[in-house]
């Protein structure tokens, strides 16, 4: 993000939190819409593409949001915060709907093929879907590192603090998140040679 768009917007969220926290309910509606897709995103991802999970896991995070804004300090990054709120919703929704369920979910891909002939895009669906599949088999503290790297682009700092753990302890986890993904896609780097 550019210097002057991430300042300005720190700006606006800053104003928006304390509307907020005065007990503003439009400022919380334009806090839910500027954030809603970045928290939806995640989840989406954490889940293997399961939109219903994602909807839910939003909506959770918002009311608690909406709940504990008074808490919310400014000592960090709102999205910071915010980030942190939507891991732990995910992790413990992992936790409870395996209690629950005992089942380990996989999830379809939710992604669409770029242009290109028919077999491109069938074989980028195919390493697409893989890919997915994968992240969602890591276990939950490797995914979110994974996730926030990739899909949120957060750096290493940003990272620990939404996780509120060390710089070093994110590097170990997205190196052991590395690893384990390579071995599991090995295999797909022939098939993206001959898809190219």
């Amino acid at each position: 993000m550019e210097p002057q768009r991430a300042m300005s917007e720190r700006q606006s969220d800053a104003g928006l939190i304390a509307a907020c926290q005065r007990g503003d309910r439009e400022a919380f509606r334009l806090l839910f819409e500027a954030h809603k897709d970045r928290v939806y995103s995640v989840a989406l991802y954490f889940f293997g593409g399961d939109d219903a999970q994602a909807a839910d896991i939003t909506q959770q995070v918002f009311l608690k949001l909406f709940t504990k804004i008074a808490q919310f300090r400014s000592e960090s990054e709102f999205t910071t915060w915010l980030h942190r709120l939507t891991t732990n919703a995910c992790v413990d929704e992992r936790r409870k709907v395996r209690r629950l369920t005992q089942l380990d979910e996989t999830a379809g891909p939710q992604f669409v093929a770029a242009a290109g002939g028919q077999e491109e895009r069938y074989a980028r669906r195919e390493v697409a879907e893989r890919i997915t599949e994968a992240v969602a088999e890591l276990k939950p503290k490797l995914r979110v590192v994974v996730l926030l790297k990739y899909f949120e682009g957060l750096s290493y700092e940003e990272m620990a603090q939404a996780l509120g753990c060390s710089k070093g302890t994110v590097a170990s986890r997205l190196n052991r998140g590395h690893a384990m993904l390579a071995r599991r896609l090995g295999h797909l780097r022939s098939l993206l040679v001959q898809g190219d």
